[in-house]
C-alpha cells in the first residue's frame, strides 16, 4: 500500500515537499516514481528514483526545481518541488516498480494521489 501526503495550494515561487510512505512489502527492494495527472491530461512521469538511489527528472522543467529522495529506514520517498509554477498543478501520484530500477518498467502499485495546486 501507498499513501501520499504533502499537497495543498501554494503561491507561484513556493514549495512543497509531498511524501509517500509505503506499507506490506520490502520498500528498499522496489524504485518509486512520482507522476502528475494535469486536468485534462494523461499522467506523466515527473521523478524517479531506483532502488540503488539514481535518480531521474523526466522533463527538462523539472529538474532544477525538483529533488527526489528516500528513506528506506521510514518506508517513505519524499518530492521536494520548488519555484512551483501554475503548470505544476496536478494531482500527484506515486508508483512503485519492483524491477527496482528508473525509468520505471511497470507499476506494482499506485497511491490514491495528492492534489497540488499552484495558484495566486
Amino acid at each position: 500500500q501507498l499513501v501520499e501526503s504533502g499537497g495543498g495550494l501554494v503561491q507561484p515561487g513556493g514549495s512543497l515537499r509531498l511524501s509517500c510512505t509505503a506499507s506490506g512489502f520490502i520498500f528498499r527492494h522496489y524504485s518509486v516514481g512520482w507522476l502528475r495527472q494535469a486536468p485534462g491530461t494523461e499522467r506523466e512521469g515527473v521523478s524517479c528514483i531506483s532502488n540503488n538511489n539514481m535518480t531521474t527528472n523526466y522533463a527538462d522543467a523539472e529538474k532544477r526545481r525538483f529533488t527526489i529522495s528516500r528513506d528506506n529506514a521510514k518506508n517513505t520517498v519524499y518530492l521536494q518541488m520548488n519555484s512551483l509554477r501554475p503548470e505544476d498543478t496536478g494531482v500527484y501520484y506515486c508508483a512503485t516498480d519492483s524491477l527496482g530500477v528508473c525509468p520505471q518498467v511497470r507499476y506494482d502499485d499506485w497511491g490514491q494521489g495528492t492534489q497540488v495546486t499552484v495558484a495566486s
